[in-house]
């Protein structure tokens, strides 16, 4: 089969496309045709350091949608032309988080989605809403499970409350989607008019310029007359957290789940204990989370929002493109038609 993997190079040029041999089938497994992976953040930070790895090459990318076209002898729960996407840790099915769990993260410590053919256990396979196209499926794992948990599993997010989004990445852009569907209102920032108008027609019912407005979080504070916003959902890490708890209402809750600005940085603890804040830290999701995740998109008939799709052979153009932040919502690559 053909794949990529990530071998000892320069930046993006660590893509390497390769011949694999398939990968071997147990009694539990089921092997799957990939039609689409898409890109996260996470993606982009792995290639860039491939070159100072220790670790044979990987097959890159968490995330990945396809069909069934081969099950074990002891898988139950699907069957052959069933379109499925892999979790992004194909062992956390539900419960909270665990060491183990995280060390099988796809696309890090072991092989991703980028190859025409995954084998996982039955249990890490999540079935298609009906409604996508393996496009969109493809976008789930990371980006749509984290905004998920963001906003209803470790916050509760609920009719009439307040939502703030940072940028217009994948996981901001399913929050949005998400949080109107919940009866939610959105407050998105964003420095491009362009992308602020899109937000607009996407549902948000207010946007910041951040760069124009340094202290957006006193802004989206007023412009909810003064109560504060229930939820944000933080992506940018230590550059953007005093302005967050700013935004946030009295017990308001914050979820961080990015680092665009950093891994380390001050703090206004005052500011956190004073006004009750929770901080609740999101790295994605389980299985469970997933399949609740596509009943909601399901009963909405929501669509994920997919900026661009490459093809196969044009897998280091769809990073270089995700680096270049011009995207609104996912950038995705067609592994097979």
């Amino acid at each position: 089969m053909k794949a990529y993997e990530l071998q000892k190079n320069e930046g993006f040029a660590a893509l390497t496309q390769v011949d694999r041999p398939s990968p071997a089938l147990g009694p539990l497994d089921v092997r799957v045709r990939v039609r689409a992976a898409s890109l996260n953040f996470r993606d982009l930070v792995i290639a860039r350091n491939a070159k100072n790895s220790r670790a044979a090459p990987i097959v890159p990318m968490s995330d990945g949608a396809g069909e069934v076209i081969e099950i074990g002898s002891a898988v139950k729960s699907l069957r052959t032309g069933e379109r499925v996407a892999a979790n992004f840790f194909p062992t956390w099915i539900d419960g909270p988080p665990t060491p183990s769990y995280h060390a099988n993260a796809l696309g890090g410590s072991v092989d991703g989605m980028l190859a025409e053919q995954v084998v996982l256990p039955e249990s890490a396979w999540v079935k298609l809403p009906a409604h996508l196209s393996f496009e969109e499926g493809a976008t789930l794992p990371c980006a749509g499970v984290t905004a998920w948990n963001a906003l209803f599993e470790s916050a509760s997010l609920r009719p009439g409350d307040t939502v703030l989004v940072q940028g217009t990445g994948g996981v901001s852009i399913f929050a949005l989607q998400l949080a109107k569907a919940a009866g939610a209102k959105v407050v998105a920032t964003s420095q491009s008019a362009e992308k602020r108008e899109r937000a607009r027609k996407l549902g948000a019912d207010h946007t910041i310029d951040y760069k124009a407005t340094p202290k957006w979080g006193a802004a989206a504070h007023e412009w909810t007359g003064g109560a504060g916003v229930d939820v944000v959902v933080e992506v940018g890490g230590p550059g953007t957290f005093d302005q967050s708890m700013a935004a946030l209402r009295y017990a308001g809750t914050m979820s961080i789940l990015g680092v665009l600005t950093g891994l380390r940085g001050e703090v206004n603890t005052y500011e956190l204990f004073q006004k009750g804040l929770k901080v609740h830290g999101v790295y994605v999701g389980s299985v469970a989370m997933f399949e609740r995740l596509n009943r909601a998109l399901t009963a909405h008939e929501l669509h994920p929002i997919v900026d661009r799709v490459f093809p196969f052979d044009e897998a280091r153009s769809a990073y270089e493109y995700l680096a270049s932040a011009q995207h609104l919502g996912k950038v995705v690559i067609r592994v097979a038609d």
